[in-house]
This record gives structure tokens, C-alpha cells and sequence, in this order.
């Protein structure tokens, strides 16, 4: 992990999934701030010693305010969600690219440096994989167009005014804290289900293949790309290791020792097929490096599941 003190360091979404996992990263050693509207975020996260701004990402006020004498920027605040940008995309335009132009304004006025998250969703059905940062974006619902106009702004900004700009396009993200949802949340779902002794439902044939990366991995990214000199440049985060859904599926079962049935449903409309990252441009200008083998990562995600059963 990188050695960051004595900053001042805004995480938008710092209650959330990988927002908190940043915050608990950060907050012994520097001034954190987090901006939060807790609509999916959980407030027992935050620690003490941080600060919230409870609040909506749109609401220019509240973003001037928490920006205000910043150094760093970790935007993790978006609607992560393809079917909910399909059913409003006006609303997910509205938070994901919309508010990110105003977050990169101020910076702008505050000379702070801003990491963004982008996402694997931005290249659609790639033509080759692993996908490089070279993989011409080709997204295939709203929330991909959404997390590719950040990406160009991001890299824009950096040109122009010259914003320490860095993206990370997150491939899919797991771990302690996540909830359901369009990616990696498949891995919940499936803990849950096997968990359970439900049938694991997995979409289609199952041979379509994800690059699972785990959370402690991805902080690991946004603090480096927090001290990078090789700014304004966008860096595919995931493993370069891609299972099938299926594999995944068994995986999970072997792990839970459920005697779940794996049972196949509709495919997705749309679903991507392939999806895997390459990594090397982020392990070279980064020095990244993911540590957590999935399933290394299953199992701590199983404890953590467990243990918060426990807690209940």
C-alpha cells in the first residue's frame, strides 16, 4: 500500500462498497472527508474520525463544501447499475456524468488531484481479450456511455487545465460489504444462494467469463493511483485471470460445502461474453499488482458473510 499522510482526502460514496474499503485505508494517517447520500451507502461504516457530508453528488453546494482545501478526490459515487441506467438513463446521466463534470470543476478551483472510477463496461463486446486500455470503447447501455464520458472528461481535464487526473476501469470488484447488483454482485448472490442450500441460478450456458478482482486489490490501485506521476491516463484494474460463470458457480458450491443444485435461466439480454483485463499498463505506470487469488478471496468473503450472519 502506498504511504499517504497528512492529507486532506475527499471520497465520494465513502460509505459504499470500495468507498469505505478507501476510507479505512486512509483515515488513520489523514483528514478524511466523505460525500454520501447513504442511499446505498451504510453509515456504520464511516469512522469516527471521519467526516460526512450527507448528501447528493448533484447538489453543487454540497460539493463545494466538501471540497473545499482538498488535496486528493476518490470518486466512487455512481448508480452501478446497466438495468437501471436502461429503465432511467436520464437520472443515471444525471449522477454519473453530469455530477462527475462538476466534481472535476472543483477540483479544478481547489488544484486537487481526482481518481476516478471508470468501468470494463465502457468497451462493450470487446474485440480481444484480455482487453487492453487500446480496446476502441464501444459501450452497450447507458451506464457504459456514462462511465466513458467521465473517462474522457477525466483525461480531459488533465489536458486542458492540467487536473492530476487518474482512472481506474474497474473490472468486477468483489468483496466484504458489496451488495446485490449487475456485476460482481453475482458472487454474493451466489454465496447467498449456496449459503442457503437454494439452487445457484446461473444466466445462460454459463461459459461467459469475468475477471473477479478482489476489493483490498482495488484500494491498493486507487491509493497508487493516487501518488502516480503518470497522470491523466486510464488503467484497466482486474486480475488477468478470467473463470466462466459456471466454474464460478462450483467454485462457490465447493467452497460453502452446499449441496445446491446449479440450475441454468435465460441468459441476460445483452450480456457481455468474454471480459478479462490486461493489466500490464497499470502494473507498469502504477505498480499494481493484485494479491488476492480468487479463491483466497472467496474464502474471506465467506468469513466475512458468516460472521455478519452471526452478528444477526
Amino acid at each position: 500500500m502506498q504511504n499517504i499522510r497528512g492529507q486532506t482526502i475527499l471520497v465520494t460514496g465513502g460509505a459504499g462498497f470500495i468507498g469505505s474499503h478507501i476510507v479505512d485505508a486512509l483515515v488513520e494517517n489523514n483528514e478524511v472527508r466523505i460525500l454520501d447520500n447513504l442511499s446505498s451507502g451504510v453509515a456504520s461504516r464511516i469512522p469516527d474520525s471521519a467526516t460526512l457530508f450527507e448528501g447528493d453528488i448533484r447538489d453543487s453546494d454540497v460539493v463545494r463544501e466538501a471540497t473545499a482545501g482538498v488535496d486528493i478526490i476518490f470518486h466512487q459515487a455512481a448508480v452501478v447499475s446497466v438495468s437501471k441506467s436502461v429503465k432511467d438513463p436520464v437520472m443515471c446521466h444525471d449522477v454519473n456524468s453530469t455530477a462527475t463534470l462538476r466534481l472535476l470543476e472543483a477540483a479544478r478551483s481547489e488544484n486537487a488531484r481526482v481518481v476516478l472510477a471508470s468501468s470494463a463496461a465502457i468497451y462493450g463486446h470487446p474485440s480481444t481479450v484480455p482487453i487492453s486500455e487500446e480496446e476502441p470503447a464501444s459501450p452497450t447501455s447507458p451506464y457504459g456511455l456514462q462511465k466513458h464520458s467521465l473517462d474522457r472528461y477525466a483525461q480531459l481535464y488533465n489536458e486542458l487545465y492540467g487536473v492530476d487526473t487518474v482512472v481506474l476501469r474497474y473490472f468486477n470488484v468483489y468483496g466484504p460489504r458489496q451488495t446485490k447488483g449487475d456485476y460482481s454482485g453475482v458472487i454474493t448472490v451466489f454465496l447467498e444462494q449456496a449459503l442457503a442450500g437454494d439452487p445457484i441460478t446461473v444466466n445462460g450456458d454459463g461459459q461467459q467469463t469475468r475477471d473477479f478482482v478482489f476489493v483490498d486489490d482495488v484500494v491498493q490501485a486507487n491509493l497508487s493511483a493516487a501518488t502516480t506521476e503518470s497522470v491523466g491516463e486510464a488503467y484497466n484494474i482486474g486480475t488477468g485471470n478470467g473463470i466462466t460463470i459456471g466454474e464460478l458457480a462450483e467454485t462457490i458450491r465447493d467452497v460453502t460445502s452446499s449441496g445446491s443444485p446449479i440450475v441454468h435461466t435465460d441468459p441476460r439480454p445483452g450480456d457481455i461474453r468474454y471480459s478479462c483485463a490486461d493489466t500490464s499498463s497499470a502494473q507498469s505506470n502504477l505498480g499494481y499488482v493484485p494479491r488476492v487469488s480468487l479463491d483466497e478471496g472467496l474464502e474471506r468473503l465467506l468469513t466475512y458473510e458468516r460472521s455478519t450472519r452471526t452478528d444477526t
